[in-house]
């Protein structure tokens, strides 16, 4: 089979769409061919040799895909060959096949094509679990959500609205502050010219940023507020006020999907299936596609996502 490997750490040109070996599943994994992926942050950092992977792991990007089950590993039950799904990986998805432990899978949508459905698995398993299972926001409450017309922003705003919840985002420019309103969110603040800090303060702040963005975020949270941060994009340091969150009772969270268990990936996957499917066929939340792209044309999609123009997921899929 052919996948996307990166070359040595760097830009763009260091992805090449080369031969590998095809995936073998071990007990309780199947194996998919892959009809599509999607661009997730994550690849761009670990193009650059900023993520470091846990033994065991991929080393080729792509933390989602749909496809067609080809194999299954001993012990799998539910599922069958020629199941069509899309899953969540821990990486292998810029790839004509991938091996997924079985409870990462997860059924197509109704009304969401073979190809859409690549783009749907990270993001709603990235904002429902740390939305809902780890910040626990409740119906009334406000939630900030940084940049909202990224692939994790136009799903926790539609999400976190159907929950009932109050959503404020921040975003880079005009344009994309009528998108983000567009797709149900309250208040657009345009971080370019505008401090989130002064529009109020927030019960749940959904953080992609990091960085400097940290002193800001915890300022703005309310008495008892949460603040998850998911995203480096400014970086890996920032400064922490304690009376602040002392005399708040403010938490602060830092998560990712990457590096935690198989157990606990299911367990989301299995709510995400359970909650946010039927959110999906009802039509209350909608996937954002900005545009398709082949599989070994992975580099325009990495620089495509590093320009920032785009709204909502780019998706790679094999031809």
């Amino acid at each position: 089979m052919k996948a996307v490997s990166i070359k040595e750490p760097g830009g763009p040109d260091v992805l090449e769409w080369i031969e590998v070996e095809d995936p073998v599943p071990a007990a309780g994994e199947v194996v998919i061919d892959v009809v599509a992926s999607a661009l997730n942050r994550a690849d761009v950092m670990q193009r650059w040799g900023r993520y470091p992977l846990a033994p065991g792991t991929s080393p080729y990007p792509g933390l989602e895909v749909s496809g067609r089950i080809s194999a299954l590993g001993e012990g799998v039950t539910g599922w069958q060959v020629g199941d069509e799904v899309c899953a969540l990986l821990t990486g292998g998805g810029y790839a004509q096949k991938v091996a997924v432990p079985a409870g990462q899978l997860l059924t197509i949508p109704k009304g969401v094509s073979l190809v859409e459905a690549a783009g749907l698995p990270e993001v709603t398993a990235m904002v429902w679990s740390n939305i809902v299972m780890t910040a626990q926001l409740k119906e009334g409450e406000t939630l900030l959500v940084h940049g909202g017309v990224g692939g994790v922003g136009t799903s926790a705003i539609q999400i976190a609205k159907a929950l009932g919840a109050r959503v404020v985002t921040t975003v880079g420019g005009p344009e994309k502050a009528a998108r983000a309103l567009e797709l149900g969110a309250d208040v657009a603040i345009d971080y370019r010219t505008q401090d989130f800090a002064e529009f109020g303060s927030y019960d749940v702040i959904l953080d992609v940023v990091g960085g400097d963005y940290l002193e800001r975020n915890v300022r703005s949270l309310a008495a008892d507020g949460r603040l998850v941060v998911i995203g480096l994009q400014n970086g890996l340091e920032g400064r922490l006020d304690l009376a602040e969150i002392v005399f708040k009772r403010i938490s602060v969270h830092g998560t990712t999907l990457r590096t935690r268990s198989k157990e606990q990936k299911a367990e989301i996957v299995a709510a995400v299936q359970d909650k946010v499917w039927p959110m999906i066929e009802s039509g209350t939340v909608q996937l954002v596609i900005d545009q398709t792209l082949p599989m070994a044309e992975a580099a325009e999609g990495h620089r495509l996502m590093e320009a920032g123009g785009h709204v909502g997921k780019i998706l790679l899929v094999n031809e």
